[in-house]
């Protein structure tokens, strides 16, 4: 390894280290991934000769400029699906379309509330995504559980229901979104082959938790309220629900219909939604339409948080440039020839550290380590692939700071890194290996 390539990957190290401490030094992991982006392609470019086989001078430039391109491109179709999904997903909300998710939640039970919390938020973060998903669900769970102590149980069940959700869908997490992206993996079969060992990781650690739960949930006059979060009528708020919850299923049909990228058929669904919006807002009467302004979709595009969007644009293109360099292609080759070949044991490694570090610039990193194969474990459905996106997914429910919905469910309820720890991380920890378990089963004797 040359000292140039050695420097590129001590930034990127330094970069994602700040990005783990993010808790400890308060510094945005946006910024630091920026910093990352513009780092290491600088240093990159002190030789790119020494990476890229062309001549020197002009052409070389030209080379350059359509790597950087190629990569942008391919970031970029990412960036554009989180963004139209997230838009779609804060419409709904916000005019009052997850009424009816609380309505269905609705019991005295204890154990009954678990296992309806369970499935709701599994099924839900396939459609939605995990993040969004486990909002939804903490906002509900409050006006149904007063007691603390019980709500950071069931807090914690949503946050391993919605990564063992989101695992198996192809809109469901950010990994698997990219994973689809790049084309390794397709949306019936991740669906058909990761269904069941997605639900095996959630169910065990749902019934051992409901073994901690005893006695029944009582409500106030206050929790028993629906809200009504919208100026429009209960049809306008079910065609708008309807709409966008259907348009994001419809999603994976439409890239197999028209064989177009799955950010086009965000962009539809987006496209529908916000002109229906729009007529209905345009009927208001003049006093509630100040008000349904703030719910328009002009409105919500200028509330999308962009600091994740730009984290996911610095962390994948600090990664296209160890691609570039081959430092990755390196790095599988070396996890191959350590494990040989085992790939269940590389991608179940993967899935334990993607409880410690974050999960994108991981599965990224592993798009750019492995090629795709025309068959065998590494072809488009192939096990490394499919355990890739369900060990990334479901291996950050082992800690609390391990997903996206860990880290915004810790901050939501006030769960301490080490009462999850404690209780359970070794929950989470069984079910992603019974899940494991399962696909060996399914791929062994059923595909």
């Amino acid at each position: 390894m040359s000292t140039l390539t050695l420097a590129i990957v001590i930034v990127f190290c330094i970069g994602y280290l700040f990005i783990a401490i993010e808790s400890v030094t308060k510094i945005n992991k946006a910024a630091i991934a920026l910093l990352m982006l513009v780092a290491t392609w600088t240093l990159f470019m002190i030789s790119p000769d020494s990476y890229l086989q062309t001549a020197i001078g002009e052409q070389l430039a030209a080379v350059v400029s359509e790597a950087i391109e190629r990569h942008l491109g391919s970031t970029s179709t990412t960036l554009f699906f989180l963004m139209g999904a997230m838009t779609i997903v804060e419409l709904v909300d916000q005019n009052g379309g997850f009424n009816f998710v609380r309505d269905v939640m609705h019991t005295h039970s204890k154990r009954g509330l678990l296992w309806r919390i369970a499935f709701m938020t599994f099924f839900l973060s396939a459609i939605l995504d995990n993040l969004t998903t486990s909002i939804v669900m903490i906002m509900i769970l409050r006006k149904l559980v007063s007691d603390h102590k019980d709500r950071i149980i069931y807090a914690s069940l949503v946050i391993i229901a919605a990564n063992s959700g989101g695992a198996f869908s192809p809109i469901g997490d950010v990994t698997t979104i990219m994973l689809w992206n790049k084309g390794v993996i397709t949306a019936l079969g991740v669906i058909s082959e990761l269904l069941i060992p997605s639900i095996v990781s959630m169910v065990i650690p749902a019934y051992v938790l409901s073994l901690t739960l005893k006695g029944s949930l009582t409500f106030t006059a206050e929790q028993a309220q629906t809200v009504q979060a919208s100026d429009l009528t209960a049809t306008q708020r079910k065609v708008i629900f309807f709409l966008g919850v259907g348009g994001l299923i419809f999603v994976p049909i439409f890239k197999s219909i028209t064989h177009l990228p799955p950010f086009v058929g965000i962009l539809l669904v987006l496209g529908v939604l916000w002109t229906v919006t729009e007529v209905f807002y345009a009927h208001l009467k003049e006093p509630e339409e100040k008000g349904a302004m703030q719910k328009r979709v002009s409105q919500m595009l200028s509330r999308i948080d962009m600091s994740t969007i730009l984290f996911f644009l610095g962390i994948l293109m600090a990664v296209a440039c160890l691609e570039t360099i081959g430092v990755l292609t390196m790095l599988g080759q070396g996890l191959n020839e350590t494990f040989d070949g085992n790939h269940y044991l590389i991608t179940g490694i993967i899935g334990v550290l993607s409880s410690i570090v974050d999960n994108v610039p991981l599965v990224a990193g592993c798009i750019g380590m492995y090629p795709v194969a025309p068959t065998g474990d590494m072809a488009v459905d192939g096990i490394f692939w499919q355990l890739l996106a369900y060990c990334a997914g479901v291996g950050g429910s082992m800690l609390i700071i391990g997903s996206a919905a860990g880290v915004v469910v810790m901050g939501l309820e006030k769960i301490t890194f080490g009462w999850y720890m404690h209780h359970i991380s070794w929950i989470a920890f069984v079910g992603y290996i019974a899940g494991i378990l399962c696909y060996w089963v399914e791929k062994t004797y059923i595909f």
